[in-house]
């Protein structure tokens, strides 16, 4: 049980996720991952979205936590810098390991609920804030 850190990144009614495909499964994840010892969800999520996305960000808000299979937190991100699709993360470097593809994608908030995301409560949550503005 490792607790998590992921980024909820949204522009133009679009939010920022990354694509799994694994053993023919397709789903999409917040891009995120696991919290170093020593380090803060808030860096954890900061640094996380350097490595898979490419993007330097700055976490303004906690959004939501979940409890699955140790805590996930979930912050609300600006972007700062960077190039999308740029991450050097392990997911990216690491040939060794079977892990499937990783490709950050921006997703239509109207379309959130349509696909397997991941969680899906943070989706739902997700689409039902940007829908009340």
């Amino acid at each position: 049980m490792r607790d998590r850190s992921a980024v909820v990144i949204v522009e133009s009614n679009k939010v920022l996720l990354i694509k799994r495909t694994r053993k023919k499964a397709v789903y999409y994840v917040f891009p995120g991952g696991g919290i170093e010892q020593g380090e803060t969800p808030e860096a954890a999520a900061e640094r996380e979205a350097l490595e898979e996305l490419g993007l330097k960000v700055k976490v303004r808000a906690k959004f939501a936590e979940v409890l699955f299979n140790g805590t996930q937190h979930h912050f609300i991100a600006d972007i700062l810098a960077g190039i999308l699709g740029s991450g050097q993360g392990e997911e990216y470097t690491d040939k060794g390991t079977d892990r499937g593809t990783y490709t950050p994608v921006w997703v239509g908030i109207e379309k959130l609920c349509t696909l397997d995301v991941r969680p899906q409560e943070i989706a739902i949550q997700i689409k039902t804030c940007w829908e009340e503005k």
